[in-house]
This record gives C-alpha cells, sequence and structure tokens, in this order.
C-alpha cells in the first residue's frame, strides 16, 4: 500500500469519525461507517489491504524484485 492510499484512508476515517461524534451520522449506518474507519485506520497502520490482495491491486511505488 503506497503512502498516498494510506494518507487517503486515515483522512477519510477522521470524516467518518467526525461525522459520526457530532450526531450528523447516526443509528446503523453511523456505527456501519465507523467501523469501516477503523478498518481503515487499521489497515493503514499495517500498511496491507487483504481485498487489494484479492483483486491484485497494488497502489506501492516500488516494484517487487523478481
Amino acid at each position: 500500500m503506497g503512502s498516498t492510499d494510506r494518507l487517503i484512508r486515515v483522512l477519510i476515517a477522521a470524516v467518518i469519525a467526525a461525522l459520526y461524534f457530532t450526531g450528523t451520522v447516526t443509528g446503523t449506518l453511523g456505527l456501519v461507517l465507523l467501523v469501516a474507519a477503523g478498518i481503515f485506520v487499521l489497515t493503514s497502520l499495517v500498511s496491507f489491504c487483504p481485498l487489494y490482495t484479492l483483486l491484485g491491486i497494488n497502489t506501492c511505488g516500488v516494484k517487487p524484485k523478481s
């Protein structure tokens, strides 16, 4: 996972958290979005997204050695 992808995930998670904690998004939708924000932060911290592996997506600028 590239650094730009990680930054975008953290920013999206921050926006979702702000919307939830200010009461803009509530109820079940709010909880689902909060869980998604937590997953975004977690995958950013470990620099790995399992969904990217399944889909064959690579956002890291470093090319693997062959």
